[in-house]
């Protein structure tokens, strides 16, 4: 709420001015009842001041009756209703401009928070995502939010306005008779320790229900994702099995909050009630001992009664309050995760790439798990560097390190002689192109999928990288040609034409680095034939890194690096590797089977 002071300060000076408006229009009750009963007489010369409801009333009836020209009790009482009035009007009227001054900040807030999530989402490093489920997150950045928008924001007005409404109140009571309001300062603490009591219980209760609904959308994600999985294995009673235990707990759970949160508006006014008669039984009592005025008595408990409302209001303010921080706790677990992978106040900007990549006795492990270990090489510009081995050797991984989605742990990663920790992340992940095995595609028109990342798309070179990646074959017959919306994932093309548009949106992109992890590996032969073509006009003047299972793609490579439990066993030509009879060897006849 920081940013808008300046609505809040607006809010509350405005609010302030309604409470002094309300205040005054039912204080304006005892000069009302003391005409009507024949208790006051404008005074004929202006009393002293001072702060008592006698020198208050005394002052009033003495520019009342010289407003009117007298002490004619029909021309009072129409001066004191019109008085009243105008009050009320002008409270409202502020009341309405207080809440205007405050909307930019109510949606402001929910709309800041939202941003700083994504933002910070995307400033997260890869170790972190690879720790958390994506339906949990989904479910903090979606239901938590929205949580907090209708639990702490739509409380946020009563949070301000209401304790500065019941101050005004019991300020006035305790000037109209001390000895009741301190009588009813020893009833209230006991009715808010009841509601604190039951309002931590919902707390803890709401937190619950967030992280079981957090484990139904992690379940629902994994179900779509995974869909042609359940099917094929005729997992669907189990998966709904799992499902209903759930939504079972959520739903029971959901009872519970609700009733709680139910609670607390009978349990307020119920308690509010009880004070009331309690107060309206020690007042009448000093009334009846000749203590306190009628008419006083009667405003007095008029002015109470108005407490009554914002006292509810506070509590159900309260309990929704504690709702939201179980939202907010979990938002926050986002918001304050520590970001390992920064970059250094006097970053280096690489403005290039021109002598080679080097892998400087380099470990790394996920969390206590070692992947590679003292692993070193170099990469020349504009050579091809094949990486093989067994699934799980480190080979993705290494080529992870070179693009510092991870640091390693030991050892350094150097472009150029640079060292990458050095560098500003942009400049790193500008030199490097990546086709990954699952060509990652946006639910966005062909356009913006191979122009993705640029703000400022050249639609010449667009088209003339979906021609060098054989794209333009299929686009030109699609109904919206380049237009056309491709669904999530690219779901409406078929595997090939998907690993094409990844192709030619590294064409379009033209680093000078090229990372293909494992690009034509779920493609069927006809498909592999024509990415693999499209491949190859990638690979044309660039330093390229290939992560392949199928040997025969890698062949022709420069080097051929073999890893095997995150060390470098073997590396060289192909032709050298085969006299070695070693594991490379090995690995190319189980692949001409």
């Amino acid at each position: 709420m920081k940013p808008y002071r300046r609505h809040i300060a607006g809010f509350a000076i405005l609010t302030i001015f309604s409470i002094l408006l309300g205040v005054i229009s039912i204080t304006l009750a005892i000069p009302f009842l003391q005409i009507l009963f024949d208790r006051a007489v404008p005074p004929a010369e202006l009393p002293t001041f001072s702060l008592s409801v006698d020198s208050i009333m005394q002052t009033l009836y003495f520019y009342m009756g010289k407003a009117m020209g007298g002490n004619e009790k029909n021309q009072m009482l129409a001066a004191i209703c019109g008085g009243m009035i105008l009050l009320f009007f002008l409270k409202n009227f502020t009341v309405y401009l207080s809440l205007h001054v405050l909307a930019p900040m109510r949606t402001g807030v929910i709309y800041d928070l939202r941003k700083k999530m994504y933002d910070k989402i995307l400033s997260l490093p890869l170790s972190y995502f690879s720790e958390q489920k994506k339906g949990d997150v989904l479910t903090r950045m979606s239901a938590d939010v929205v949580e907090v928008e209708w639990s702490i924001m739509n409380s946020i007005i009563s949070f301000m306005r209401d304790p500065l409404l019941i101050i005004a109140y019991l300020t006035m009571m305790f000037v109209f008779s001390p000895t009741l309001t301190i009588f009813s300062f020893i009833l209230l603490p006991i009715s808010a320790f009841i509601i604190s009591r039951i309002g931590r219980s919902l707390k803890r209760a709401s937190f619950s229900g967030q992280k079981i609904l957090s484990d139904l959308m992690v379940l629902i994600e994994e179900t779509l994702g995974g869909i042609r999985v359940v099917k094929a294995f005729s997992a669907e009673a189990q998966l709904r099995e799992s499902f209903h235990e759930k939504n079972d707990r959520f739903k029971t759970l959901g009872n519970s909050i609700f009733r709680k949160r139910s609670l607390s508006s009978p349990l307020s006014e119920f308690l509010g009630s009880v004070v009331i008669a309690v107060v309206i039984w020690f007042g009448g009592n000093l009334v009846l001992d000749f203590k306190l005025d009628p008419e006083v008595f009667i405003t007095y408990i008029a002015m109470f009664s108005q407490i009554i409302s914002p006292a509810k209001a506070v509590s159900a303010t309260f309990y929704n309050m504690q709702k939201g921080i179980a939202s907010i706790n979990r938002i926050e677990e986002i918001l304050d995760a520590e970001n390992h992978l920064t970059e250094k106040p006097n970053a280096i900007n690489l403005s290039g790439f021109s002598e080679q990549i080097e892998l400087s006795d380099i470990s790394f492990a996920y969390a206590q798990q070692p992947v590679l270990q003292n692993v070193s090489l170099i990469i020349p510009k504009g050579k091809t560097i094949a990486l093989v081995g067994a699934s799980g050797a480190g080979k993705s991984t290494l080529a992870d390190l070179i693009a510092r989605y991870y640091d390693v742990q030991q050892g350094a990663v150097l472009i150029d002689n640079e060292d990458v920790r050095n560098c500003t992340l942009q400049s790193i992940r500008s030199l490097l192109s990546i086709v990954p095995q699952q060509p990652v595609l946006f639910n966005d028109t062909i356009a913006a999928n191979i122009t993705f990342g640029d703000t400022q798309p050249d639609e010449d070179r667009m088209k003339e990288s979906a021609r060098m990646a054989y794209a333009d074959e299929f686009i030109k017959d699609l109904p919206d040609g380049y237009n056309c919306i491709i669904g999530d994932q690219g779901g409406k093309l078929s595997g090939g034409q998907r690993q094409r548009i990844a192709i030619a949106r590294a064409l379009y992109k033209n680093a000078p680095i090229l990372i293909l992890d494992e690009a034509t590996s779920a493609l069927d032969a006809e498909s592999e034939k024509i990415v693999q073509k499209a491949i190859q006009n990638l690979m044309k003047n660039r330093t390229v890194i290939i992560i392949a299972h199928r040997l025969s793609t890698i062949q022709g490579a420069d080097l051929i690096v073999v890893l095997d439990q995150g060390n470098i066993i073997e590396k060289g030509a192909h032709d050298a590797l085969l006299t070695l009879n070693g594991l490379y060897s090995r690995m190319i006849e189980l692949n001409r089977f």
